[in-house]
């Protein structure tokens, strides 16, 4: 069995700046752990396949296409393919979200 604990994982480079860390990266899915701390969020972008985010912790403020909505802990939510979304924490509590892309992305997100 193996076993992946976030706080273990390298920071991976990204265009945000936040802290992202890949859990897991197989051609059928990508799985990165993003903490956001307060004030922190992603650059609006597109994203080539499906993507879907579990808040692990705290309430982030979720934009897909033109609805946005205030988030809570173990809500998924799904954004597909191609559709500018992004994630903010607007909060004073830190957002720690798990972030799941399948198939694995055969290229980059586009920043926007």
């Amino acid at each position: 069995m193996k076993v992946v604990r976030y706080q273990d994982q390298e920071r991976h480079q990204n265009p945000h700046g936040v802290d992202v860390r890949k859990l897991y990266d197989k051609e059928s899915a990508q799985v990165m752990h993003i903490t956001l701390q307060p004030g922190e969020g992603l650059k609006p972008h597109k994203t080539p396949v499906d993507v879907f985010f579990v808040v692990l912790e705290g309430t982030p403020t979720i934009t897909i296409g033109e609805e946005e909505t205030v988030c809570e802990k173990d809500n998924l939510i799904e954004s597909p393919a191609n559709i500018v979304h992004n994630i903010r924490n607007v909060s004073e509590s830190v957002v720690r979200i798990l972030v799941v892309k399948a198939p694995r992305p055969a290229v980059m997100s586009r920043v926007l």
